[in-house]
């Protein structure tokens, strides 16, 4: 199977933040930037794997800024790292000030998704090709990621197996 470069699947999806986007609070509801970082993230997974694809994970999911109604949001997202049939893909959320210009890291995600073939079961995916020092940085910390959450699995699997062993 041919490799394909980062910048093949990449996607920078645009979203204004309307009223019905808020919370109680005023601010944009963080489940609606959730479900745009999901659907971003399932758009690269689909380019790369030209198949259907399922969310397998969120490995993790930062907020680090408030959003309002009236902001515009850009979700970056990209392949980091890809396996036999799933690739980790990082989605950076980064919001506009339409009036003063103001762009402000809002958001950061970290999905893994599974590729599949025409029964829903796992398929192989072509290789990531990494052109520059950028996505070789990134790839090498979803290695990193990728490791941590093996690891975690083992453990949890051996709580289940004997659950004396886990504090």
């Amino acid at each position: 199977m041919e490799g394909k470069r980062v910048q093949d699947s990449s996607v920078i999806t645009a979203q204004m933040m309307i009223p019905q986007d808020a919370n109680p609070a005023g601010n944009v509801h963080g489940g609606v930037v959730v479900k745009i970082i999901d659907e971003s993230a399932g758009v690269v997974a689909t380019r790369h794997a030209r198949s259907n694809v399922v969310t397998a994970s969120i490995d993790r999911m930062d907020f680090l800024n408030p959003i309002f109604v009236g902001d515009l949001l850009f979700f970056k997202a990209s392949l980091n790292l890809v396996g036999r049939t799933s690739m980790e893909i990082g989605v950076r959320v980064e919001a506009e000030d339409l009036m003063s210009g103001e762009v402000r890291h809002v958001a950061s995600a970290y999905l893994t998704y599974v590729a599949l073939d025409e029964q829903g079961k796992p398929r192989g995916v072509a290789p990531l090709i990494l052109l520059t020092d950028e996505d070789r940085r990134r790839n090498n910390e979803a290695k990193a990621r990728r490791e941590m959450r093996l690891a975690e699995k083992r453990s949890e699997a051996r709580c289940q197996k004997e659950p004396g062993s886990c504090k």
